[in-house]
C-alpha cells in the first residue's frame, strides 16, 4: 500500500510542463461565444472509459487544470478541461476575475450551462457517459457542487476549496451524485454559517456526502503558485494538496466502479 501511494504522489508531482502538449484543443460553442476546452485521452489501458470534467479556479483554464488532466490521463481517466468564460474572455487578474466568476455565481443558469457544455465535449470525446466525475477547484470547486445541485448525469463531483454558498431562495431537490468536499480547515473565505448551512443542506438532499477537513490549510491549498504565507488567507498546502488528490482518487474507485 504504502508503495501505491509513493506512486500515486509521484504523478502528481513528477509532470513536467511539456507534457501538456498530449492533450487536444477541443473547440465549441456556447450561441455565438466561442469556447476552447482540452482533452486528454487515457493512457495505456482506460478505465473502461471513465471520465473526468475538470473546473477550473476563477482565473480561466490554467496550468494547474492541465497538470490535473494529465495527471489522470496518466491513471486511466479520460479528462477534459472546461472552457467556463469563452475565448477572449480570461482575467487580466484576481480584481477581474472575482467580478467574473461572482457574474456566473449570481447568474447560475448560465454557469450551469456552460458546465454541461463541457459534460456534452467530454462524451463526444470518448468518455463512458455512465463513469463521469466533475471535479473542481475554488470558483470550478463551486461549479462541481452546482452540478450536483441541478441533476446532471454524472456519478460523482469532488469540490477542492470550493465555495459552498447559495441562494436561499433556491429549492432543494434530492441529490443522486456522490459528493466529495475538500476543504482548509483554516479557509477564512468560508464562514461557520456557510458550512453549516451546505451540510443541512446535503443532509434535506438526501445526499451521500462527505467532507474533509485539511489541517493548516487555507484556500486554494492545491496550487503551487498560492504561496506559503496562510496569512493570507490563500496558500499551498503540500500535504492537504497531497492528501487531498489521495481522498479524490479514493472516492472515484467507489463510485467509477
Amino acid at each position: 500500500m504504502k508503495n501505491k501511494i509513493s506512486a500515486i504522489l509521484l504523478v502528481m508531482i513528477a509532470v513536467p510542463h511539456f507534457a501538456f502538449s498530449q492533450l487536444k484543443s477541443v473547440d465549441y460553442t456556447d450561441g455565438a461565444q466561442k469556447l476552447s476546452g482540452f482533452f486528454g485521452k487515457a493512457k495505456g489501458k482506460s478505465l473502461d472509459n471513465a471520465a473526468v470534467l475538470i473546473l477550473p479556479a476563477w482565473m480561466g483554464i490554467d496550468d494547474h487544470s492541465k497538470e490535473s488532466a494529465t495527471e489522470l490521463n496518466a491513471l486511466g481517466y479520460h479528462a477534459f478541461v472546461a472552457d467556463i468564460y469563452g475565448v477572449g474572455n480570461k482575467p487580466n487578474g484576481p480584481q477581474e476575475a472575482g467580478k467574473i466568476a461572482g457574474s456566473y455565481k449570481k447568474d447560475i443558469q448560465n454557469y450551469h450551462r456552460k458546465i454541461q457544455l463541457a459534460l456534452d465535449q467530454l462524451i463526444k470525446n470518448g468518455a463512458n457517459p455512465d463513469k463521469i466525475v466533475v471535479i473542481g477547484y475554488c470558483f470550478g470547486g463551486t461549479g462541481a457542487i452546482e452540478a450536483a445541485r441541478s441533476h446532471m448525469m454524472v456519478k460523482g463531483i469532488v469540490s477542492f476549496h470550493g465555495g459552498l454558498g447559495r441562494d436561499a431562495a433556491r429549492e432543494i431537490t434530492p441529490i443522486t451524485a456522490k459528493v466529495l468536499v475538500l476543504h482548509g480547515a483554516d479557509d477564512p473565505y468560508e464562514s461557520e454559517q456557510e458550512i453549516k448551512d451546505f451540510q443541512n443542506e446535503m443532509r434535506t438532499a438526501k445526499a451521500d456526502w462527505q467532507m474533509n477537513y485539511y489541517s493548516n490549510a487555507v484556500h486554494a491549498f492545491t496550487h503551487k503558485d498560492a504561496g506559503s504565507d496562510n496569512s493570507k488567507g490563500v496558500a499551498y498546502n503540500k500535504e492537504a494538496a497531497e492528501r487531498s488528490w489521495k481522498a479524490m482518487l479514493d472516492f472515484f474507485k467507489e463510485v467509477l466502479k
